[in-house]
Order: structure tokens, then sequence, then C-alpha cells
């Protein structure tokens, strides 16, 4: 399968196709299915940038889009991250925000014959987005959130990835490899330095970040590198495959095809 089509500007976060190429490449598929980015505006430490999220979902996602015939959206930008409130540059919106605006952008692909929509979520703060997926799921609606946690293990696995994703958690070897691999003009010095570990997060929702960390870091980005971000990304798409397949086989509760 070939989505050469879906072209991207800007960091690879606008998509650059016209109509009529979006029409071309969704002839004779059956079954349209759209890839929306989901990542964040948060503080990711002093050498991430703050769309260093949004910027991880587009590498996914553009990633697939290369790989498979899908319709590449722009990204949400801006999502729930309250647990960072307080670090300079962080905005965020409301759980209920973000619910309203997956669900309308679904509604309004499906009215232009787009029948279903895979969000990628590029933030872990974003519960919501489970929600959202499996409400549309009850009424019908064909929709998955990727990546899985176990599209993740497989991914960490074949990279060679040292940090568990318990302790890996911001700012650490994976979002740094990811940077360094897609687009490493954003990587800030320091990074080799800023490792720094807290494992016990339990209150983390009552506590927010600065609760566990003064830096902004958790995890060890120190371990970082550009083979390992680009075997993620590698690994992320080939699990993107079943996703494709599911969504294009299946059939609606109403029984159309």
């Amino acid at each position: 399968m070939d989505g050469s089509g879906a072209r991207t500007a800007a960091y690879g976060l606008v998509p650059t196709d016209t109509a009529e190429e979006v029409r071309t490449r969704g002839a004779g598929v059956s079954t349209q299915v759209a890839v929306l980015p989901v990542g964040s505006f948060e503080q990711h430490g002093p050498f991430l940038p703050l769309a260093t999220d949004t910027l991880v979902a587009c590498a996914v996602a553009r990633e697939i889009a290369a790989a498979y015939p899908v319709h590449l959206l722009p990204p949400v930008t801006v999502s729930c991250s309250h647990e960072h409130a307080g670090w300079p540059g962080t905005v965020s919106i409301s759980s209920v925000t973000l619910h309203a605006v997956v669900r309308d952008i679904a509604d309004s692909l499906r009215r232009s014959g787009v029948d279903a929509l895979v969000v990628v979520n590029g933030h872990g703060g974003n519960y919501v987005l489970g929600n959202v997926v499996q409400e549309s799921s009850a009424r019908g609606e064909r929709m998955a959130l990727f990546p899985a946690v176990e599209d993740w293990e497989t991914a960490l696995l074949r990279a060679g990835v040292v940090t568990s994703p318990l302790t890996d958690m911001h700012a650490g070897e994976i979002e740094t490899s990811i940077l360094l691999h897609a687009h490493p003009e954003m990587v800030r010095p320091g990074y080799e330095s800023a490792d720094f570990v807290a494992d016990d997060r339990r209150h983390l929702l009552t506590l927010g970040m600065s609760g566990y960390t003064g830096s902004g870091v958790i995890g060890r980005p120190s371990l970082g590198s550009a083979e390992k971000g680009r075997e993620l990304l590698a690994s992320l798409t080939e699990s993107f495959g079943a996703y494709f397949s599911l969504l294009t086989k299946l059939t609606s509760r109403d029984g159309s095809a």
C-alpha cells in the first residue's frame, strides 16, 4: 500500500494535499480511513520544545501516511496538559472540549465520505481519548486509538530502548529519540545530563508534575538516539497495519460494507 500522496510541510505538521489528491487517493477504497494526530503544548524540560507531543504524534502519523492510503489530517496541538500547570508556556483545554473536538471532526469526516478515524495520540494525559473511541464504537462508528500499550512495547523492544515505560514518563529516552531522528534541529543541548527518575508517582493527578520533578523531566533522555527514534517509528508503522485492516474490513452495525 502506498500513501505517498500525503505530503506535509512546516515540520510535518500541516498536510498540503489538495481536495483532488485526497479524492484520488480514496478512489476504489471501500472504507476511507483518516488519521488525526493529537499532541499537546506543554513543558518538556529545558531541551525539548513545548510542541514535543505534537511533533511525535505527527511523526508517527506521517510515517503511517507514507505506508497506507489514509487521509492525513492536521494535528490537534493543544490538549489536556493540566498536570503541567505552572510551567511557562504550557496551555491546556478541558477534557470535555477535547472530547467534543474529536467527535466533531469524526462527524465532519463521515459527512464527506470518510468512514473511519484513527486518533494518533502523542500525550499520555489525554485519557479522554479512550472514552471517545469507546463511545463511538458503541454507536457503531469506526474509530480507533493508536498506539496501544502493546504497540509501544513492541516498538521499545525493536528499538533497543533501555528505560522502562514506567521510568520513561516525560522528556525521556523515547521522546528524545524520536525528535533526534525526526527533528534533530529542535533538540537543545542538555539532554545528555538531564536524567531524573521518579517511579513512584501515585499522587500525580493530585500534585501534578511539579510534585515529582523540578526540571520537568522524568526519564533518561541521555540514552536517546536518532537510530532508536527511527526504529520506534518503523515499528509503530508496522503495527498500524492491524488497525488499518480492522477498520477497512469492519462491518458497521447497520450491515453496510
